[in-house]
């Protein structure tokens, strides 16, 4: 039986984790004032690989023997963060970042709906239903056709389904495959992406801001990976998951005291509508599975 000191301690990460991300994100998108995308990813992965192989040689880990199977569920893993990253990145610079943050808090949803398509994971109809809701609720932030609509939350929509890819090839991972292994091999990928890119891009030149924001921002991203792995470890996933909606505020605050950009009451609707949907589905997964096991005891 998990302790409640876990779940806390497993909550506390999760919302640290979400902290970390959210600041790096808003560090990101300061940056990309002066540089270029391709460049950004450049600089910043070169710094965070070699902040993850420091670790990963720490832990043995930086040079593991694995079979084929695993090193084809890796290319699709690394396609999906790949995709992600160039899709979030680019929607980020051109929208705000509560916007961008709020539709990608739509991610459990639709990694629950896939589950269920590709995987034949069992899912009944409320949670259909909260995930039809939730999608509306991405809906009513893009708002598609309306005046407000910004196309670059198009690019935030298809960074959720490259997340999707992402989550859903790292259940068939093996689980000998070592967590900053990952890691370091999806920060080494995202960083040569960066680096092919940037031949066919102008090279802007880089100042001591722009490196100590980077150098920042490498430095929480490498946080924010290890507190996500530790948090799937502690604690219950049906009472650590929500507070990943913790990164909505953060992204709220920051959005407001960094860009002046206050969300819109249509934002905050969407956003509210989202997180309602998710937390409901993590209560329903539970209350299922505990269905289960007192079924099969």
């Amino acid at each position: 039986m998990v302790k409640d000191s876990d779940n806390f301690r497993g909550a506390a990460l999760m919302a640290a984790s979400m902290a970390f991300f959210v600041i790096n994100d808003s560090l990101v998108k300061l940056v990309s004032e002066n540089l270029g995308l391709f460049q950004i990813i450049l600089l910043r992965g070169l710094m965070a690989s070699a902040l993850l192989a420091l670790v990963a040689m720490k832990r043995k880990s930086i040079f593991p023997i694995l079979n084929r199977p695993d090193w084809k569920v890796l290319a699709f893993r690394l396609t999906g963060e790949v995709g992600a990253t160039l899709c979030y990145l680019t929607a980020l610079f051109n929208i705000p970042l509560a916007n961008a943050t709020a539709i990608l808090a739509a991610l459990p949803l639709a990694v629950t709906l896939a589950a269920a398509v590709f995987m034949g994971e069992p899912v009944g109809w409320r949670r259909y239903l909260a995930i039809l809701v939730g999608f509306a609720g991405v809906l009513i932030i893009v708002r598609p056709g309306a005046e407000g609509f910004n196309a670059y939350s198009i690019w935030a929509l298809a960074a959720v389904a490259f997340v999707v890819l992402r989550d859903l090839s790292t259940r068939h991972l093996s689980a000998h495959v070592s967590s900053i292994f990952v890691s370091l091999l999806t920060s080494v990928a995202i960083t040569l992406t960066g680096g092919v890119m940037t031949m066919f891009t102008v090279w802007e030149p880089v100042g001591t801001n722009e490196f100590r924001l980077l150098a920042a921002a490498a430095t929480l991203m490498v946080f924010a990976y290890l507190t996500s792995v530790m948090t799937m470890r502690v604690g219950e996933i049906s009472f650590v998951s929500p507070f990943r909606y913790t990164a909505l505020i953060w992204a709220i605050g920051l959005g407001v005291v960094i860009f002046g950009d206050a969300p819109d009451s249509w934002t905050l609707l969407g956003s509210g509508i989202i997180v309602s949907m998710g937390i409901y589905t993590f209560y329903r997964e539970k209350k299922i599975k505990k269905l289960e096991q007192s079924v099969s005891s």
